[in-house]
């Protein structure tokens, strides 16, 4: 039997053997029972507070006497503490506890240089913390009601802005989607699509995972110096190709302008859709920003983005800008309603977009990159690796000499440096034809600013000890 103890400020869960009443024989065996039951399985943990004795036998319907014999017991056997004023506690869990089941917990790096990550510790937390005063007082009622599919309208109309003014996006807030991160937007894509996507041959595994779950078979399409080989897709029968035509990832190079151009024809030409993955597009260093592809053909073009660079990952917030003839089906795939980004979090966002907070941590954290980018290719002089990517994003490519790869990943797990291999990141069905080189992929940006110099010098440890 299980019974809910709720008078007062706290709940006490009980699982009881059998029914517990005042007539019961043995009513305070029972609550014994339940109790030490509770405590042993860690269901109370220690320092827990317990009801008072009153408010407990009145939830029960027992004599007060009754729950308070049963905690006295409990107290001279261990399990409880008691003081007067203080209340009651539980102090210990039981000695004859089997142990917990063992479980896998992921080791924390001592140099966090993993691909992708923002500096989590510049977070703008004043101001994000005042964009959410604003939106919340502001609200309207609505914002607390399931709403448009889409979006919170307030969300959409400042990226609208945000996109054209930033990255040259061609859209308004009828087109936006918004979606809990990049992984999500291919998701939804990938249940409205008609046959396999075409992926770049080296790129992020997660989407490639991703569409597998779902049984959707993914075709590699090769690269070179200008970036995807996009005259393949002619010779494969994908519904769709998804790209990060401003900056490959992982290899850093734009995709040439005759071939965003090629793309766009063979769109129009066989009915097909461009996914514009647009990862990092507010980082560039030495060069002008490329504008976004999806301004070539808005009705032949996706547009993804989100905050998991510029902000943080666990935001989960991303957008997609849609052609018009696949809002309603991305909707539908969605499940007809906004069940991904909470509403606050998309009504300050909004807020933080419209005040010009997020330019402003946008111009701060462009800086800070680039001085991170520079220090770290200062530090890397002398040693026999290759460096691509330089002039945007968050990542370098360190291409190494044949078959150094998997030393170096390996030094850099005994060193404690979180890092990618770039072998993870070829797709399985890569053809010969596609480059293969050895190499690490660094995250440049993913450290505090205080363990930065300390995650360089272990980086170049490793390298060294590899004999590079």
């Amino acid at each position: 039997m299980t019974l809910w103890a709720n008078s007062g400020a706290r709940d006490l869960h009980l699982e009881l053997r059998e029914a517990i009443t005042p007539g019961t024989r043995g009513a305070r065996d029972l609550l014994l029972t339940a109790l030490r039951d509770a405590v042993r399985s860690g269901r109370l943990a220690a320092g827990t507070m317990l009801p008072p004795s009153r408010t407990l036998a009145a939830d029960l319907g027992l004599a007060r006497n009754t729950v308070a014999e049963a905690y006295a017991e409990l107290v001279a056997e261990g399990w409880l503490a008691s003081r007067q004023g203080a209340g009651t506690w539980v102090v210990e869990a039981d000695r004859n506890k089997a142990p917990p089941r063992p479980r896998r917990t992921p080791a924390q790096p001592r140099h966090n240089l993993m691909p992708g990550s923002p500096d989590v510790s510049q977070f703008p937390r004043r101001e994000w913390l005042a964009s959410t005063r604003r939106a919340i007082t502001t609200a309207p009622t609505d914002a607390l009601r399931m709403g448009d599919p889409r979006g919170r309208p307030e969300l959409r109309d400042a990226l609208a802005e945000y996109l054209a003014r930033a990255r040259g996006v061609r859209a308004d807030a009828e087109s936006i989607f918004i979606c809990a991160g990049a992984r999500h937007a291919i998701e939804l894509l990938a249940r409205i699509c008609t046959g396999p996507i075409a992926v770049e041959a080296y790129g992020l595994f997660i989407f490639r995972d991703a569409l597998a779950a779902m049984d959707v078979p993914t075709v590699p399409i090769g690269l070179d110096e200008h970036g995807a080989r996009v005259d393949e897709l002619d010779d494969t029968d994908a519904a769709a190709v998804l790209l990060t035509p401003a900056h490959h990832n992982p290899h850093g190079m734009p995709l040439h302008p005759s071939r965003r151009t090629a793309v766009v024809d063979w769109a129009q030409r066989t009915g097909g859709y461009v996914v514009d993955d647009d990862y990092d597009g507010e980082f560039r260093y030495d060069r002008q920003p490329i504008g976004a592809l999806q301004a070539l053909s808005p009705e032949r073009v996706v547009y993804l983005g989100s905050a998991s660079k510029s902000m943080s990952q666990v935001m989960r917030l991303g957008w997609m800008v849609l052609p018009d003839n696949l809002i309603d089906a991305v909707i539908d795939a969605a499940g007809g309603q906004q069940f991904y980004v909470n509403a606050l979090t998309q009504q300050t966002m909004a807020d933080f977009i419209a005040s010009g907070s997020y330019d402003k941590h946008i111009r701060r954290m462009r800086l800070r990159y680039r001085r991170r980018r520079d220090t770290l290719v200062e530090a890397l002089t002398g040693f026999d690796v290759g460096i691509r990517g330089l002039a945007a994003g968050v990542n370098l490519l360190l291409t190494l000499p044949d078959g150094a790869e998997p030393e170096v990943m390996r030094r850099a797990g005994e060193a404690g440096i979180a890092l990618s291999g770039l072998s993870i990141l070829r797709h399985p069905l890569a053809g010969p034809e596609v480059p293969d080189p050895d190499g690490i992929v660094i995250g440049f940006a993913a450290p505090a600013e205080h363990a930065f110099a300390a995650a360089v010098d272990a980086l170049c440890g490793v390298l060294r000890a590899a004999g590079l």
